[in-house]
Protein backbone atom coordinates (compact mmCIF):
# COMPACT_ATOMS: atom_id res chain seq x y z
CA UNK A 1 0.00 0.00 0.00
CA UNK A 2 1.41 3.47 -0.72
CA UNK A 3 -0.21 6.61 -0.01
CA UNK A 4 0.92 9.60 -2.03
CA UNK A 5 -0.18 13.08 -3.37
CA UNK A 6 -2.54 13.18 -6.54
CA UNK A 7 -3.90 15.96 -8.70
CA UNK A 8 -7.79 16.62 -7.89
CA UNK A 9 -8.36 14.90 -11.11
CA UNK A 10 -7.88 12.11 -9.68
CA UNK A 11 -9.86 11.68 -6.95
CA UNK A 12 -13.27 12.48 -9.36
CA UNK A 13 -13.90 9.24 -10.54
CA UNK A 14 -13.86 7.15 -7.00
CA UNK A 15 -15.83 10.22 -5.25
CA UNK A 16 -18.34 9.55 -8.01
CA UNK A 17 -18.48 5.99 -7.90
CA UNK A 18 -18.78 5.73 -3.74
CA UNK A 19 -20.70 8.96 -2.95
CA UNK A 20 -23.27 9.95 -5.41
CA UNK A 21 -23.31 7.60 -8.71
CA UNK A 22 -27.05 8.93 -9.58
CA UNK A 23 -25.63 12.24 -9.90
CA UNK A 24 -23.68 13.56 -12.29
CA UNK A 25 -19.79 13.42 -12.13
CA UNK A 26 -19.65 17.46 -11.85
CA UNK A 27 -21.57 16.90 -8.75
CA UNK A 28 -18.52 15.77 -6.62
CA UNK A 29 -16.49 18.29 -7.73
CA UNK A 30 -15.86 21.00 -5.37
CA UNK A 31 -15.86 24.89 -6.04
CA UNK A 32 -12.63 25.48 -4.52
CA UNK A 33 -10.96 21.75 -5.27
CA UNK A 34 -8.00 23.71 -6.63
CA UNK A 35 -7.20 25.21 -3.19
CA UNK A 36 -6.92 21.72 -1.63
CA UNK A 37 -4.09 18.70 -1.23
CA UNK A 38 -5.51 15.50 -2.49
CA UNK A 39 -4.16 12.18 -1.05
CA UNK A 40 -4.56 8.28 -2.68
CA UNK A 41 -4.01 5.10 -1.49
CA UNK A 42 -2.49 2.70 -4.15
CA UNK A 43 -2.98 -1.24 -3.77
CA UNK A 44 -1.08 -3.04 -6.52
CA UNK A 45 -0.78 0.47 -8.83
CA UNK A 46 -4.77 0.75 -8.26
CA UNK A 47 -6.45 3.65 -6.57
CA UNK A 48 -8.92 2.17 -3.70
CA UNK A 49 -9.55 5.27 -1.48
CA UNK A 50 -9.37 9.01 -1.92
CA UNK A 51 -9.31 12.29 0.51
CA UNK A 52 -9.12 16.07 -0.16
CA UNK A 53 -7.40 18.35 2.46
CA UNK A 54 -8.85 21.81 2.46
CA UNK A 55 -6.92 24.34 5.11
CA UNK A 56 -7.91 27.75 7.02
CA UNK A 57 -6.65 29.58 9.45
CA UNK A 58 -8.24 28.01 12.25
CA UNK A 59 -7.73 24.32 11.17
CA UNK A 60 -8.29 21.50 8.10
CA UNK A 61 -10.89 20.13 6.74
CA UNK A 62 -11.26 17.09 4.72
CA UNK A 63 -13.48 16.06 2.54
CA UNK A 64 -15.37 13.63 0.11
CA UNK A 65 -13.11 10.84 1.53
CA UNK A 66 -13.82 7.71 -0.16
CA UNK A 67 -13.31 4.67 -0.68
CA UNK A 68 -14.18 2.15 -3.51
CA UNK A 69 -16.95 -0.49 -1.93
CA UNK A 70 -15.34 -3.78 -3.06
CA UNK A 71 -12.46 -2.25 -1.18
CA UNK A 72 -13.93 -0.91 1.83
CA UNK A 73 -13.15 -2.80 5.41
CA UNK A 74 -9.33 -3.64 4.41
CA UNK A 75 -8.06 -0.73 6.36
CA UNK A 76 -7.48 1.41 3.53
CA UNK A 77 -10.15 4.24 4.70
CA UNK A 78 -8.39 4.43 7.97
CA UNK A 79 -4.40 3.96 7.20
CA UNK A 80 -5.47 7.02 4.86
CA UNK A 81 -7.12 8.83 7.57
CA UNK A 82 -4.32 8.61 9.63
CA UNK A 83 -1.90 9.71 7.25
CA UNK A 84 -3.80 13.40 6.75
CA UNK A 85 -4.17 13.56 10.55
CA UNK A 86 -0.45 12.64 11.37
CA UNK A 87 0.48 15.47 8.03
CA UNK A 88 -2.09 18.34 9.39
CA UNK A 89 -0.33 17.95 13.06
CA UNK A 90 3.35 17.95 11.90
CA UNK A 91 2.07 21.29 9.86
CA UNK A 92 0.84 22.69 13.25
CA UNK A 93 -2.90 22.25 12.60
CA UNK A 94 -4.51 22.72 15.79
CA UNK A 95 -7.94 21.06 14.65
CA UNK A 96 -9.12 18.67 11.98
CA UNK A 97 -12.78 18.30 10.94
CA UNK A 98 -15.08 17.29 8.55
CA UNK A 99 -18.84 16.92 7.42
CA UNK A 100 -19.86 12.98 8.66
CA UNK A 101 -22.32 10.67 7.42
CA UNK A 102 -24.32 9.59 9.75
CA UNK A 103 -23.89 6.36 9.05
CA UNK A 104 -20.12 6.92 9.85
CA UNK A 105 -20.19 8.61 13.09
CA UNK A 106 -18.74 5.27 14.74
CA UNK A 107 -15.75 4.86 12.06
CA UNK A 108 -14.37 8.40 13.00
CA UNK A 109 -14.85 8.23 16.67
CA UNK A 110 -11.97 5.33 16.20
CA UNK A 111 -10.05 8.08 15.43
CA UNK A 112 -10.59 10.34 18.01
CA UNK A 113 -12.97 12.80 16.41
CA UNK A 114 -16.27 13.56 18.08
CA UNK A 115 -19.68 14.66 17.55
CA UNK A 116 -20.27 18.50 17.84
CA UNK A 117 -24.27 19.53 18.06
CA UNK A 118 -23.83 21.15 14.15
CA UNK A 119 -25.26 19.45 11.77
CA UNK A 120 -27.30 19.84 8.47
CA UNK A 121 -28.68 18.14 5.25
CA UNK A 122 -27.42 17.61 1.67
CA UNK A 123 -28.94 16.24 -1.07
CA UNK A 124 -31.51 14.11 1.14
CA UNK A 125 -28.40 12.92 3.54
CA UNK A 126 -28.16 13.87 7.03
CA UNK A 127 -25.09 14.73 8.08
CA UNK A 128 -22.74 16.06 11.86
CA UNK A 129 -19.76 17.94 11.89
CA UNK A 130 -16.87 16.07 13.68
CA UNK A 131 -13.97 17.16 15.00
CA UNK A 132 -10.60 16.65 16.63
CA UNK A 133 -7.91 18.31 18.29
CA UNK A 134 -4.62 17.92 16.97
CA UNK A 135 -2.52 19.32 20.06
Amino acid sequence: MIIKEIYVEDTWEIRHKVMWPEKDLNYVKLKDDHKGKHYGVFEENKMVSVISLFFSEDGAQFRKFATLKEEQGKGYGGQLLKFVMEKTKKDGINHIWCNARYDKIDFYKKFGMVETNESFQKGGIDYIIMRKYLK
